[in-house]
């Protein structure tokens, strides 16, 4: 499957965005989604995953309370609401598709190109 992460952008701090992964292909629905953002030196940190009918979801502890996870299998995507942004949210974010939903980036196949999130304080 193919992913294209889009939604990101600058925002102030407190405001929100929603993130959208768009995937390609006939079997999104066969798929876990998982976002994932990296912020300049640091390591790739999990944010939200969802299981493939979107009955199951596990939100990062950085964002909890800020951040839910989304989807619409009938359109092929998987969305990421953030909510009182801050500046500590500043990041790369990436979604991810895979056979479970997990916080761990191995359990992922397929990655989107990533979308740039920028909170301004």
């Amino acid at each position: 499957v193919q992913l294209q992460a889009s939604g990101g952008g600058l925002v102030q701090a407190g405001g929100s965005l929603m993130l959208s992964c768009a995937a390609s292909g006939r079997t999104f629905s066969s798929y876990a989604m998982g976002w994932f953002r990296q912020a300049p030196g640091k390591e790739r940190e999990f944010v939200a995953t969802i299981s493939k009918l979107g009955d199951n979801t596990y939100i990062g502890d950085s964002v909890k309370g800020r951040a839910t996870i989304s989807r619409d299998n009938a359109k092929k995507t998987a969305y990421l609401q953030m909510n009182n942004l801050k500046s500590e949210d500043t990041a790369v974010y990436y979604c991810a598709a895979g056979r479970l939903a997990s916080r761990w980036y191995g359990g992922y196949d397929s990655w989107g190109q990533g979308t740039q999130v920028t909170v301004s304080s």
